[in-house]
């Protein structure tokens, strides 16, 4: 995957793609748009949601009410916008659709369904991310291959099954460009937590900041893989860009970091020494979870690198979300720590 990444593809003033972004404004969304638009002009993306877009995303270029549900809706702004590629963000999270099993079944696969069908007959680029979830209790959790196991025991990782294999489908037989990364846990200071299993990583820092003490639906040594979301949007844009023919798959596992609970909390502890963390039972979802990751180095290998790239990941949130929250004294303590080399 990174020989393919290294290949990425350099887009020329008259190649530029018009990139229609669905579910916009969500964690990945919102970040994503601003990216494509300093690469591509603000003018060649289209941000679409069902929610009002706050005033400094409305500035940042073309934005309009899509329901992904809504066929006719859809058809017509990839036709009025000229759209070539598809940014599929819209989907219900993991916790989300567990509590609405319906409403995320109509919006991660219907809504799907719906893109796929215009992708064949306009012939658009869609990107639309799987995720850690679509594996199962019976996946290999060490140096999990890009084609295995998954019997996933979630709505959402049901519905994401189903679009990695419908994609493919499409793919086959109606010459669709259609790409996927299995995303994992992504670690954001400018969003709030989505819904989804590994957000107890954002919410720790907010309740960290805010109170001194979290409660978490984690055992205290349950890992999951993890990625700093400026490093998921970079790999996202490359994969992008990468020429259809350097992709021998269509969805490929996307890797960064994995850590516990506790080493989260104990990080964080370097920053706000009073921590105090808490573990209350999980909520059913979470009864057969698989935890894995798709770790392409030996253990000890992995270690060594861990502590300090996961220090500077927990530094670099801790710093944007104290200045984001107002609390200026502490954000003053953190900047101090990373100008003096601590983080």
């Amino acid at each position: 995957m990174a020989s393919v990444l290294r290949r990425s593809m350099v887009t020329s003033s008259t190649t530029k793609p018009r990139v229609l972004i669905t579910g916009a404004l969500g964690q990945l969304g919102s970040t994503l748009g601003r990216l494509l638009r300093q690469r591509y002009g603000s003018d060649n993306v289209v941000s679409a949601d069902v929610r009002v877009p706050p005033a400094e995303i409305a500035a940042q270029g073309p934005f309009v009410y899509v329901d992904v549900l809504n066929y006719d809706q859809l058809a017509k702004v990839v036709v009025e916008n000229r759209i070539n590629w598809v940014v599929h963000f819209s989907a219900l999270l993991s916790a989300v659709g567990e509590k609405n099993p319906k409403l995320a079944l109509d919006v991660n696969i219907t809504g799907f369904q719906n893109v796929m069908d215009l992708a064949s007959k306009h012939k658009l680029t869609v990107f639309c991310p799987s995720t850690i979830g679509a594996f199962g209790p019976t996946t290999p959790r060490v140096n999990t291959p890009d084609i295995t196991i998954m019997r996933p025991t979630t709505i959402y990782g049901i519905t994401k099954v189903h679009a990695e294999l419908l994609g493919e489908w499409y793919h086959r037989n109606h010459g669709v460009d259609f790409r996927s990364l299995r995303y994992p846990g992504i670690i954001s200071a400018e969003t709030p937590p989505g819904g989804g299993t590994t957000d107890y990583a954002v919410d720790i820092f907010h309740h960290a900041l805010k109170t001194g003490s979290y409660t978490s639906f984690l055992g205290p040594n349950t890992r999951l893989p993890m990625m700093y979301i400026p490093d998921c949007l970079e790999g996202t844009i490359q994969f992008l860009e990468t020429p259809r023919e350097h992709l021998k798959m269509c969805t490929y596992n996307m890797s960064g970091i994995d850590f516990t609970p506790t080493e989260l909390a104990d990080s964080i502890r370097k920053f706000i020494p009073n921590l105090v963390k808490k573990t209350s039972p999980p909520p059913p979802l979470l009864h057969n979870s698989v935890i894995l990751t798709t770790r392409t180095h030996t253990e000890s290998r992995l270690q060594a690198r861990l502590s300090p790239g996961h220090r500077r990941l927990v530094a670099a949130v801790a710093r944007r979300l104290a200045r984001a929250q107002g609390l200026g004294l502490v954000a003053q303590v953190l900047d101090r720590r990373h100008e003096q080399g601590h983080d």
